[in-house]
């Protein structure tokens, strides 16, 4: 094989992979997936007075996370939709450390919002594509909180907006693994009662997040199949998923 031809064989591979990039995000199809997660902490405390030692379990920590989406490619590789966002928290704190037997208080927040999003996907390589994501949401949470001795439930109204870039692979099946980091800006409002008066919060929230998830790519009712070889989308007008 001369330099001539595996020059040309290397042109033709990266054409085929963009290709075959291009149909899974071709105008007209339909994207649905989503990113799922749970995370638990736990702490322990030393608590050292009068020459003795107490070894105690701190705060316990436990959130869970879905975040579902469905999307249309209003033309090629650009994709709009809408996605919620459903976060539970839950913190339990020791009453007394240096109390083995110490009960726990149980705190939790919960976050749940709606909104549309945009992506735009740039193809590189066989079978991989960069791309950018902007979010809007806008919904409501729940946080469990203690005010003096009053605990309390305390909504509050989340106006929330977020980009980042990502970058994705992509099976014969038309199955995207991602990963996604992403800047996260937020602002809600509480309203609580304390000592008798009426109160009213707005905090800002700014955060970095970095999440794996997963895409499936369909053409209108069908998964998009793709031919690596040839880079075209052959569809079984008898086989539905």
């Amino acid at each position: 094989m001369n330099h001539r031809t595996i020059i040309l064989t290397l042109i033709s591979l990266c054409f085929s992979g963009l290709s075959y990039a291009q149909s899974v995000t071709a105008a007209g199809n339909f994207m649905m997936g989503g990113t799922l997660g749970f995370s638990t902490a736990s702490s322990s405390v030393e608590v050292q007075n009068s020459g003795t030692s107490i070894s105690n379990e701190g705060t316990r920590a436990t959130q869970f996370n879905i975040s579902p989406r469905i999307g249309y490619f209003v033309s090629d590789n650009f994709a709009i939709g809408i996605g919620m966002d459903y976060t539970l928290n839950e913190i339990e704190e020791p009453v007394d450390l240096s109390d083995p037997n110490t009960e726990y208080e149980s705190e939790y927040d919960s976050d749940l919002l709606f909104g549309p999003f945009a992506r735009y996907y740039l193809p590189v390589g066989v079978d991989k594509a960069f791309f950018l994501q902007a979010n809007f949401g806008f919904g409501s949470s729940e946080d469990q909180i203690r005010i003096g001795e009053d605990p309390q439930t305390v909504s509050n109204d989340v106006l929330a907006a977020s980009i980042g870039p990502g970058f994705t692979i992509y099976s014969t099946d038309a199955i995207g693994i991602e990963a996604l980091l992403k800047y996260n800006w937020a602002r809600s409002n509480a309203q609580y009662n304390f000592q008798g008066e009426n109160n009213e919060t707005t905090t800002y929230t700014n955060q970095l997040d970095f999440s794996i998830g997963f895409q499936v790519y369909f053409n209108r009712l069908q998964r998009s199949a793709v031919d690596k070889g040839s880079g075209t989308a052959p569809v079984d007008e008898d086989e539905f998923y």
